[in-house]
């Protein structure tokens, strides 16, 4: 049979180490989501930056392109897109929370609701972190292809002489 009986009492560095880790607690959440706020910006900034000044281009045509590189290059653009915007929904998720009301009855208490939210936003935060780095490395290979595919085959010269041309010395 298992007694339970009182532990020692309490230290004073109990009593200060308890007090540390519900002031932890209490900020978690909000710590969090001003990290997620500061990711948020910066990689949005970073893509911004990559897409909106155009600061890699590659040729502006992609028919341009060898046949099936032009598909690679819309592949690769596809893939960008669908993770730059789970990359977004993940960081806007991390940022302000989930698009839910939770019933009263299923709310937990106050630290342990927190906590766990904070736990769901830094998940959240890093899966964002991860898909907007991948949207980046996806848009570079995008413009790696347009810059270094084969170009398409020019089409063979007519060999009629055009109108006003003249007949060439042989």
């Amino acid at each position: 049979m298992i007694r339970l009986r009182p532990g020692p009492p309490a230290t004073v560095a109990d009593l200060h180490r308890a007090q540390q880790l519900a002031g932890l607690l209490r900020g978690e959440l909000e710590r969090v989501r001003a990290a997620a706020v500061a990711w948020r910006n910066g990689l949005g900034g970073l893509l911004v930056a990559l897409v909106g000044f155009s600061l890699i281009r590659g040729r502006t045509d992609v028919t341009t392109l060898a046949a099936g590189w032009g598909a690679l290059v819309g592949v690769l653009l596809l893939a960008a897109l669908a993770a730059g915007v789970a990359g977004a929904l993940a960081l806007l998720r991390a940022a302000h929370g989930r698009l839910t009301v939770t019933p009263v009855a299923a709310l937990p208490p106050v630290p342990l609701g927190d906590h766990l939210e904070a736990v769901a936003a830094v998940r959240s935060l890093r899966m964002g972190v991860g898909l907007v780095l991948l949207c980046t490395a996806l848009l570079v290979a995008a413009v790696g292809v347009t810059w270094y595919a084969p170009a398409r085959p020019a089409t063979a010269a007519v060999s009629s002489p055009a109108v006003g041309s003249l007949p060439s010395a042989r």
